[in-house]
């Protein structure tokens, strides 16, 4: 099995399934224990965005957990966290990009920054249609 899609209700502690879902995957692909508990803070805080911010009608996240590279040799994750809200503005994504580049402590923000300081790679979408996080760590 090389991925695993969960698809959340907006319900306390759900948060909790998406990290443990995620250490277990980690776990499966010999990950090490430290980088395993930084995806799991990723997927939490991804998680609680979308459920904080999001404003989605259905009140479900969609999260899909993906192993890259061959089965018998993988070479790491992707979680893909996904919305169906109102989306992030094109301003906000932009001082949260500039704030992750800086390193700038502000009120708002801090979500997309430790996402972005705990993971490889993180590519973020969003549109009226609601907003996807995309992150990659590496084994």
């Amino acid at each position: 099995m090389q991925d695993v899609t969960l698809t959340l209700p907006m319900l306390p502690d759900m948060e909790l399934t998406a990290s443990k879902t995620a250490g277990a995957m980690g776990e499966r692909i010999r990950m090490n224990p430290d980088k395993i508990e930084e995806v799991q803070a990723a997927v939490v805080e991804a998680t609680l965005n979308a459920f904080e911010h999001s404003g989605a009608s259905d009140r479900k996240v969609l999260i899909q957990f993906q192993v890259l590279g061959p089965s018998e040799d993988p070479w790491g994750l992707q979680i893909t966290v996904r919305d169906t809200g109102h989306g992030i503005s094109a301003e906000d994504l932009n001082r949260a990009r500039v704030e992750q580049k800086q390193m700038m402590l502000r009120k708002r923000g801090h979500g997309l920054r430790i996402i972005s300081g705990l993971m490889d790679e993180v590519d973020i979408r969003s549109g009226a249609e609601g907003t996807t996080i995309i992150m990659r760590k590496m084994r």
